[in-house]
């Protein structure tokens, strides 16, 4: 052929290549993100739950990804990247064609596919786009390529680089530097030291085999080499290389944090499950913002009270099953487990096995909320030190005892009694169903044992009289239907049995609605709904929510501050004296403790101006007795004692009496007849408390002198 038809030929040969090229690509390129897609990055990002006073308690993530500018990553970290894993990034338009070529020499002569050739851009396209993949193929080679070719044309490079470090995988689902920096050292990626940005970049090539929580020598090593590439480069000194090289790995955190308040933010996941659709939101991929009721501060209070009060509590569990070998050997299946190994667990010297917390593990649960509003402020739904997926403050249903007797007074003054009408302590007869469904007679006592003659309903409150509460459910003062419907309209929405045995608490509730129903009585008789949460926020700061308090007025304000006053008593003369003199909380304040039969459930609810509080005390299984003598003021009060004092003290809150409304007149009455006194009455009058026109008119009969 002669050099014509050579050239001709050769030509035709070369576009004809060029076409099945081009149409390869083309090809290639369809199923690749388009300029729009390029042009608007939507990475998946973390949604944040954070507290009323800033602090982020929770992050909710399938990729756990928190975007953060350029200029909140330390320069460290930068370099870092580039001198480890694309040192012409400045310099090139997309892939760097010298590393392109010493590739294909190397792989060509080794047979193999031992040297990549991934520019940072390619590398940012790979992880932001699923349709290149990851598989090692001339074709993902090809579509990288082609993507960040686009990237370049579309991005800066400062952009670029952003974008890698916000998109990149560091190990334990973490994407990008921040998530990674919160995940292995606690902290802000703007906090980062050169030795952690070279510990980080060391984990790139393959974060589960560097990870220096798992493999600590890889790590050193691959963060020595990333701090030698960058000393290569020059833009680290060899002093700083030095010192960098000589830090050791006790910064990395080995396990990741719960978060605060770990029940109180799954109780806010799972509202916000329910928001996804009407909301048109994604939880765990939008970025969102959740701004919360929880105060930080509030509940590390509730936190330690807990603690402090659960052990004192587990060692008195402990020591009435080491001396019942009988029933210890049965709640600690000591024919499996030896008898050494359980009692060292339950005396909180190794971790008690999962088979044996529901029987001797002492638990407990708390909330707060705010009594003006219902904001939730502190949430703890079991020991801070053995948290698990079931929330007892808002799933766990327990006898209330007699925290439940409130409800049953508030019935009776709102029948029009006072607080004066006197009713024999006397036993009585009650028919109650056994666990077989069967009828039976019962006759409850007072929990001292003790009887008495003609009492007052504001002493039955104050000493908590059993006999008392079951005498006003069965002379009509507060008929056992009427005090269901009374704790129905209070919020409670568990099964409240209609039955004379209401009068003393069995019938099961939530501790979140007995705290929500006790902030009433300090709400002048109007419910709001307890809520957790008060705005949502997407990614841009736009509030796609707010969350407002749901009002709704059940009971009169004279019968909320009847009851109040009569809880006032309790806690100044009462059972819940104790919150006084022994821990020194003294801002006005009323409560009720609560007692099961056998001490199985211990409870105390009360209530200031400000903060209304319920603390529950038990074990799982309801068969377990706490012990002898472990009731509510001694199982529950000191939690509730102790949050309310510390709680106020941080909150700032001054020493502030309950509003009385107009139509609550006090009076002396004579302290034995209850009546007007006359001038021979005991010089000991009481001063009593009425709403207005149900106040006592006939003189006393029993003092009318000699």
């Amino acid at each position: 052929m002669s050099w014509t038809q050579i050239i001709k030929k050769s030509t035709i040969f070369l576009f004809g290549c060029a076409a099945v090229i081009l149409i390869y690509l083309l090809i290639l390129s369809r199923d690749l993100p388009s300029i729009e897609q390029l042009e608007n990055y939507d990475p998946n990002l973390v949604t944040r739950i954070y507290s009323s006073d800033g602090k982020v308690l929770h992050e909710l993530f399938l990729e756990k990804r928190v975007f953060v500018s350029l200029k909140d990553i330390p320069e460290y970290m930068q370099d870092a990247v580039i001198a480890s894993e694309d040192r012409r990034f400045r310099s090139h338009w997309g892939i760097s064609l010298r590393d392109v070529f010493r590739a294909i020499v190397i792989n060509t002569l080794s047979m193999s596919y031992t040297q990549g050739f991934s520019s940072l851009t390619q590398q940012l396209a790979r992880n932001l786009y699923d349709t290149i993949g990851f598989k090692k193929t001339i074709t993902r080679k090809l579509k990288e390529i082609i993507t960040a070719i686009q990237i370049e044309r579309t991005y800066t490079k400062d952009e670029i680089l952003e974008m890698y470090l916000n998109s990149v995988h560091f190990g334990h689902g973490t994407y990008g530097v921040q998530a990674a920096a919160k995940r292995y050292f606690g902290k802000e990626a703007k906090e980062l030291t050169l030795d952690e940005s070279a510990i980080l970049v060391g984990v790139l090539p393959a974060p589960a085999r560097y990870t220096p929580v798992r493999y600590p020598d890889r790590s050193i090593r691959r963060r020595d080499t990333v701090l030698r590439l960058m000393l290569d480069q020059k833009v680290i000194t060899p002093a700083m290389y030095s010192e960098a090289r000589a830090m050791t790995l006790e910064t990395v955190l080995n396990e990741q944090s719960l978060g605060k308040a770990p029940y109180f933010t799954e109780y806010v996941r799972r509202i916000l499950e329910k928001e996804d659709e009407s909301l048109g939101i994604n939880i765990y991929r939008d970025g969102l913002k959740i701004y919360t009721t929880v105060d930080s501060r509030l509940q590390d209070i509730a936190e330690r009270a807990i603690m402090q009060s659960t052990n004192k509590n587990q060692s008195a569990l402990n020591k009435r099953l080491f001396n019942d070998e009988e029933e210890f050997e049965t709640l600690g299946y000591l024919s499996i487990f030896p008898e050494d190994t359980v009692k060292m667990m339950l005396e909180g010297k190794a971790e008690l096995y999962k088979d044996l917390r529901t029987q001797l593990l002492v638990q407990s649960a708390f909330v707060a909320i705010d009594s003006k509003t219902g904001a939730i402020l502190a949430m703890v739904g079991g020991r801070p030190d053995y948290t698990d997926q079931f929330n007892r403050a808002i799933q766990a249903k327990r006898q209330p005892g007699s925290v439940f007797k409130p409800m049953v007074y508030a019935t009776a003054i709102e029948n029009g009694y006072t607080v004066t009408e006197q009713l024999q302590n006397q036993p009585v007869v009650l028919n109650v169903q056994n666990a077989n469904g069967e009828w039976v007679k019962w006759k409850p006592r007072n929990y001292d044992g003790k009887t008495g003659g003609l009492t007052t309903m504001r002493e039955g409150l104050r000493r908590s009289l059993n006999l008392i509460s079951v005498r006003m459910v069965q002379k009509g003062l507060a008929p056992a239907p009427q005090v269901k419907k009374t704790a129905q309209r209070m919020g409670i929405s568990t099964d409240i049995r209609a039955v004379d045995a209401i009068a003393l608490g069995t019938s099961e509730v939530y501790l979140l609605e007995m705290v929500g129903a006790y902030a009433i009585f300090s709400n002048k008789g109007v419910h709001n709904e307890p809520f957790a949460i008060t705005r949502i926020e997407d990614r841009f700061g736009s509030v796609l929510k707010e969350y407002r308090p749901i009002k709704n007025e059940v009971l009169s304000s004279e019968t909320a501050y009847m009851m109040t006053n009569l809880m006032q008593t309790v806690m100044d003369r009462g059972t819940g004296g104790s919150s006084r003199w022994k821990y020194h909380f003294y801002h006005p304040a009323a409560g009720k403790t609560g007692t099961t039969q056998g001490w199985t459930d211990a409870w105390f609810v009360g209530f200031s101006p400000f903060i209304t509080a319920g603390v529950w005390t038990g074990v799982d299984d309801a068969r377990v007795s706490l012990g002898k003598g472990q009731d509510g003021s001694k199982a529950a009060l000191p939690v509730w004692a102790r949050f309310m004092r510390d709680a106020h003290d941080t909150l700032g809150y001054k020493r502030m009496g309950f509003e009385r409304p107009e139509s609550i007149i006090e009076m002396k009455i004579c302290s034995i007849s209850k009546l007007v006194p006359t001038e021979f009455c005991p010089v000991e009058s009481t001063l009593e408390v009425f709403i207005d026109n149900t106040q006592p008119t006939q003189t006393c009969k029993i003092h009318r002198g000699y």
